[in-house]
């Protein structure tokens, strides 16, 4: 089959898949056809890549001469299928993974440094297999400290231009879902080779850091090494050592120091203008079997701080570092909030008694007092919700313009080289291996940013996914929530405990005519005047699930004078 035919079926495969699943009842080629406007020349060509599709077990016979989509069995994977994503690593980069040599060599030893006595540790999620970063610390002179940290050294094993790195960019990042994980690379290096276990000796870049009392970095070095990581700690266990009393050991007598200095750093991080938006997150809980058992909003803990604030820092070194000596790099970089959108949240601001200063929304510390100034009150939600949808994203780019929400000049990504492809440009740049010139950074930073989008996107589906699954037994049952959203043709409302998201639709609210103002980003009564804004609590009761589309109905639930029945 020549290119043009296969891309030619592959995108007609994805329409006629698509036209199939929106029908209620089997379409036969010619009505399939007309559905999609193919006009009478291409038509033959139609039928016969549709009779292909079939052959590959893309679409199914269903009612005569008529044709559906298979049922769906697994919807997260059809979610990956929607966005295009490759599961299974190619025939060619298998082998060449194959082919990869464990072995550390003492010619590679020697070439390092040797930090296998050194006191580093991991701490990642409960479920996680990759460990990219290991911690160490030491207390020095003076009330300070030096900090290690140790970043598995993917580029080792992964050489530029062969099949796993050209895997690797196209993929530009690991892929988290509640059921599995979609790796940039192959389990072989991501769980093994690369990843930093506990008792193996493994390769690694480290970042050693000397910080003074106050939080400021008085020195630091880049340098090759070789480590042996002494505990593979999660958060819930390093949490647990840091408070705890009873465990007199070398492991929890780091932690409590790594926790002095994460305060110190949270504190300056604040000080400098670090915007915390407090997005809430949720961990799902599956059974041996894939179902949702549990969800429940995640904690932020103590544990989770340290270590964003140590590999805050590292990354900060190493973008200082290569910026320094004017070698071309990728950063990441966070542009200043857009002006229409600050312009808008400025009238709804005054229209809820705030003051919101427009000329100041490109100074950090600004949108950050203002935040804290909402903090607790009625409408936090909603001013801190739509001030987010006023940043821009944070994307690659060999251009340093900053970033805007961690209020620094300069920024990059260092720490993931097993799940971020940046990342691992970044370590070949400090290995000189591009001898300071890379012709393809910027395309290689547009494939990173679209990536990283395209995993977000897909994160969220499947998060949503689960939250559906998790209600379809609960038609009927009445819970709390927030509304998220206000559109012309409905609320949308958030669930206080599990984060899932439905819609009361405005013909589900009684006794007046509601109207969208998007000046009050409110629906209105005509005649009562009532307002149902953003961030608004309400009672809700759910009246639908739909798992193939993702989707849950609400009702309001009213009190007997026909009024929304607020319990807050």
């Amino acid at each position: 089959m020549k290119i043009s035919e296969s891309k030619y079926q592959n995108s007609t495969a994805d329409k006629a898949i698509s036209c199939l699943r929106k029908s209620k009842q089997p379409l036969k080629i010619k009505e399939l056809a007309r559905i999609m406007n193919v006009n009478r020349t291409a038509y033959p060509k139609f039928r016969r890549t549709v009779k292909e599709i079939f052959k590959q077990g893309l679409i199914i016979k269903a009612g005569g001469n008529g044709y559906s989509a298979p049922k769906i069995t697994d919807h997260i994977k059809h979610i990956l299928e929607e966005f295009k994503v490759r599961i299974n690593f190619p025939k060619l980069a298998i082998k060449e993974c194959e082919k990869i040599d464990p072995f550390i060599s003492k010619k590679e030893i020697r070439k390092r440094r040797n930090l296998t006595e050194l006191t580093c540790f991991t701490i990642d999620p409960e479920d996680a297999k990759d460990f990219d970063d290991a911690v160490s610390i030491e207390k020095i002179e003076n009330g300070g400290f030096l900090l290690g940290v140790h970043i598995a050294d993917v580029d080792h094993y992964v050489n530029k231009n062969e099949h796993i790195d050209k895997q690797a960019l196209s993929r530009g990042t690991s892929i988290y879902l509640p059921d599995r994980v979609i790796p940039m690379l192959p389990s072989k290096l991501s769980e093994n080779l690369c990843s930093l276990k506990p008792d193996e000796n493994r390769l690694a870049l480290t970042v050693m850091i000397k910080i003074d009392a106050q939080g400021n970095i008085t020195e630091y070095e880049i340098f090759e090494s070789i480590i042996k990581s002494k505990a593979r700690l999660s958060y819930e266990s390093a949490e647990e050592l840091i408070f705890s009393n009873n465990k007199h050991t070398e492991i929890s007598s780091a932690i409590k120091t790594m926790y002095k200095l994460s305060r110190i750093l949270d504190k300056k991080r604040l000080d400098r203008g670090y915007i915390d938006f407090d997005v809430p997150e949720v961990k799902i809980s599956l059974d041996e079997n894939g179902k949702v058992f549990d969800i429940q909003k995640k904690r932020r803990l103590s544990s989770h701080v340290l270590i964003e604030e140590f590999m805050l820092l590292a990354n900060q070194c190493v973008a200082e570092y290569i910026t320094k000596k004017k070698i071309p790099m990728i950063y990441r970089i966070h542009e200043t909030p857009d002006d229409i959108k600050t312009k808008d949240f400025a009238l709804l601001a005054k229209t809820l008694d705030y003051r919101f200063d427009q000329n100041k929304s490109e100074d950090p510390k600004y949108i950050q007092r203002f935040l804290h100034r909402t903090n607790g009150e009625k409408h936090h939600v909603l001013i801190s919700h739509t001030l987010l949808t006023c940043m821009q994203k944070a994307i690659y780019s060999t251009k340093n313009v900053g970033h805007f929400g961690l209020a620094l000049k300069c920024y990059t990504h260092f720490t993931s080289p097993i799940r971020r492809y940046p990342d691992l440009i970044i370590h070949r740049i400090l290995k000189n291996k591009f001898k300071n010139r890379i012709d393809n950074l910027t395309e290689i930073a547009g494939i990173a940013s679209e990536r990283e989008q395209i995993a977000v996107k897909i994160e969220r589906e499947t998060i949503k996914l689960k939250q559906v699954e998790f209600m379809k037994n609960k038609v009927g049952d009445i819970f709390k929530g927030v509304i998220s959203g206000v559109q012309p043709y409905g609320l949308f409302v958030e669930l206080n405990d599990t984060l899932a998201e439905g819609l009361i639709h405005v013909s589900a609210l009684k006794n007046d005519y509601y109207t969208f103002s998007e000046k009050q980003f409110a629906l209105v009564g005509r005649r009562t005047k009532r307002r149902f804004h953003l961030g608004d609590p309400v009672r809700v009761q759910v009246v639908k699930i739909d798992v193939n589309k993702r989707l849950i109905d609400f009702i309001l639930v009213q009190d007997k004078t026909g009024k929304r029945k607020n319990t807050y």
